[in-house]
């Protein structure tokens, strides 16, 4: 979900939630991220890596892969927008 899209949502939950309803749409969605963390953080087995690997190794095979060198300029597309959004308006450059 883009930042503008966040954005207008958390405009929209201000202006329609009572600060008891904020704070609880907050503790659920940090309960939410905490299991979402811990589930992201179990290891994984050996049959799940050499599938992983099985299925790198088809796609290469098949040339379904993208260049690094457009991986990098999608990047620095990104990381411009970003700076970009986040710039502020009150910094004077010398």
């Amino acid at each position: 979900m883009s930042t503008a899209t966040l954005t207008s949502l958390l405009d929209y939950l201000y202006g329609t939630l009572s600060a008891d309803n904020m704070r609880w749409v907050a503790e659920h969605l940090m309960e939410h991220a905490r299991q979402k963390d811990e589930l992201s953080k179990k290891p994984y087995t050996m049959e799940e890596i050499n599938a992983i690997l099985d299925e790198a190794e088809k796609n290469i095979a098949a040339g379904n892969t993208i260049p690094s060198e457009q991986v990098w300029l999608e990047l620095e597309e990104e990381f411009a927008r970003t700076d970009e959004q986040y710039a502020s308006p009150y910094v004077c450059e010398s």
